[in-house]
């Protein structure tokens, strides 16, 4: 943003002591820091506003592509409706597994049948 060097600042530093003294330097730093962090807030208020403006701008082009496409897929197709289509999520039994929250679910053999005469198997130390 700003580009000042060591030097640079240094030589502020001085003329700063030198102009304002040393007395009340520390009241302008703080002045300068609440000039700073208004600044900054009204930046930070600015630019939210603006990515909200733009946010809005491109839900509007994505709803016009979305008709354009619904009355294009209607001019083909005539017998298809999409006038009370909305877009949510596939049901729980044709998403599979991972909707369930099982992502191994379904991977792999399943495990071999036991039988009467499998002893149980300790745990090797």
């Amino acid at each position: 943003m700003l580009d000042i060097g060591a030097s640079e600042l240094l030589m502020i530093v001085i003329v700063a002591v030198v102009v304002i003294g040393p007395k009340d330097l520390p009241r302008a730093l703080r002045t300068a820091g609440r000039w700073i962090g208004k600044v900054r807030r009204t930046s930070n208020h600015f630019r939210s506003g603006i990515e909200a403006m733009i946010r809005e701008a491109e839900m509007e082009e994505m709803e016009k592509k979305w008709a354009e496409q619904n009355a294009r897929i209607m001019a083909e197709h005539p017998q298809v409706d999409l006038s009370d289509h909305e877009m949510r999520p596939l049901p729980s039994s044709a998403a599979g597994a991972e909707a369930r929250g099982a992502p191994d679910a379904g991977i792999g053999p399943p495990p071999p049948p036991a039988s009467a005469n499998d002893e149980p198997q300790l745990p090797l130390r």
